[in-house]
């Protein structure tokens, strides 16, 4: 896939990068601490800094992390003063090739750094091959595919969820909305990929994963030009907007991306708390609270995009008593805003309201009516799974499950659970 070059630089008179954040302070967007329990680092982080605090992403490039609700939600508000085309980094001359957030922020002709009348048309191509969906269908297809799922580890009583029901679930659903096979060495890489693009592990190398999937997507808008069928794909392809090739795999990429890890982390971190937490665990099949609260309480504690990087200065402007600086990126730090003391003054945050940021907000935002499909997967997979093994249990104390390393993903690292078998 195609990268083009990164605007150039602004130096400033002492050769330091313009409009860089105040090194001050800043505090690294890593180690245990953020892994494992953000949200100290967070409550710490508006302690020390208020809503908008220097951090430093890897390598020690400099950013802020908008922390405040109301910040995030003026900053996506505001495309005029935040815009989403990364050329416009001050940083870019510090930036290796191999540095592991560049498929992030690396420009790409793709939707996510479009703006304007373009972002419009990009989008509008997306929202109309979604609205498409059927989403009965999808709930059917996803009852099916969890079935089959279940089946191949019901008989044992026990499983490993994340690797052998949230992942295959919400990936098989997502390349099938979009017309690939949900079988095959093809796929399988291309989610393997995915999820090191997405959320590199030590050793693995995102940025070439990413161009592999760039590949895989190209192969298929190929087949799909040539064999149209009642899929994602095909209707972007035949959409009057006209989109070429190179922007339909780049969309691709954001659409697919987006349906598959993040939705399987939203299912499975709506199992932890069905199965950790006493309001549901007296009757998780059936209990005081529905699976519905569940799915909507974790967007607002344990949201699947915890930080979304991000938003680049178009000019110098000032946000939450910081002045920041034209070519400044922002992270957008959703989770950190979802439990803003400032809209949950007395730390209750209530499952019955949906408006959190888990799908960003504004112009930017996950476009309608991706957020309902995701619900649709997630519902569906973990109902079926209730209703298939009632007496569903964790295998180990809930202390001991872990969160994946990543500032940018909030998953487990498993999840397993014992239950009565089920002979087939």
């Amino acid at each position: 896939m195609t990268e083009q070059s990164p605007l150039p630089p602004t130096q400033s008179p002492s050769g330091a990068p313009a409009g860089c954040p105040a090194h001050a302070g800043a505090v690294p967007l890593s180690g245990l601490q953020y892994q494992q329990t953000p949200s100290q680092l967070y409550r710490s982080l508006r302690r020390d800094h208020g809503p908008v605090a220097p951090v430093l992403l890897d390598g020690d490039i400099p950013a802020w992390l908008v922390l405040g609700y109301s910040e995030v939600s003026y900053v996506t508000s505001h495309d005029e003063l935040f815009a989403r085309d990364s050329r416009r980094w001050n940083q870019w001359e510090h930036i290796p090739e191999d540095w592991p957030l560049l498929p992030f922020v690396g420009y790409q002709p793709s939707v996510l750094f479009t703006e304007g009348a373009e972002h419009q048309r990009r989008a509008g191509v997306i929202t109309h091959a979604l609205e498409q969906v059927d989403q009965f269908e999808l709930a059917r297809d996803c009852g099916l595919i969890a079935d089959r799922l279940i089946s191949g580890f019901a008989g044992s009583g026990q499983a490993e969820l994340m690797d052998a029901f949230a992942h295959p679930l919400a990936m098989i659903a997502a390349v099938q909305m979009c017309g690939m096979p949900h079988s095959g060495t093809d796929t399988q890489d291309l989610v393997d990929d995915l999820k090191i693009s997405l959320d590199a592990a030590e050793g693995d190398d995102p940025v070439a994963a990413y161009v592999r999937v760039g590949e895989r997507i190209q192969k298929l808008v190929k087949e799909k030009r040539e064999r149209p069928g009642a899929d994602v794909t095909s209707r972007m392809i035949q959409d009057p907007a006209g989109l070429t090739d190179e922007e339909i795999v780049q969309d691709l990429i954001s659409v697919i991306a987006a349906a598959q890890q993040p939705t399987a982390n939203w299912i499975c971190n709506t199992l932890r708390l069905l199965l950790t937490d006493e309001r549901f665990a007296l009757n998780v099949s059936g209990g005081r609270l529905s699976v519905g609260e569940a799915l909507n309480e974790v967007l607002w504690l344990d949201t699947p995009t915890q930080n979304f990087i991000g938003r680049w200065a178009v000019r110098d402007t000032q946000l939450g008593g910081r002045q920041i600086r034209a070519g400044d990126c922002l992270v957008l730090g959703l989770a950190a805003a979802n439990t803003d003391p400032q809209i949950w003054p007395e730390s209750h945050v209530g499952a019955e309201n949906a408006a959190h940021l888990s799908f960003s907000n504004g112009e930017h935002r996950c476009p309608y009516p991706a957020p309902l499909l995701a619900d649709v997967i997630a519902r569906t997979a973990v109902e079926t799974l209730l209703d298939r093994l009632p007496d569903i249990v964790l295998s180990v104390e809930p202390a001991q499950l872990t969160w994946r390393p990543s500032i940018w993903m909030r998953g487990l690292t498993s999840l397993p659970v014992g239950f009565t078998p089920v002979v087939q």
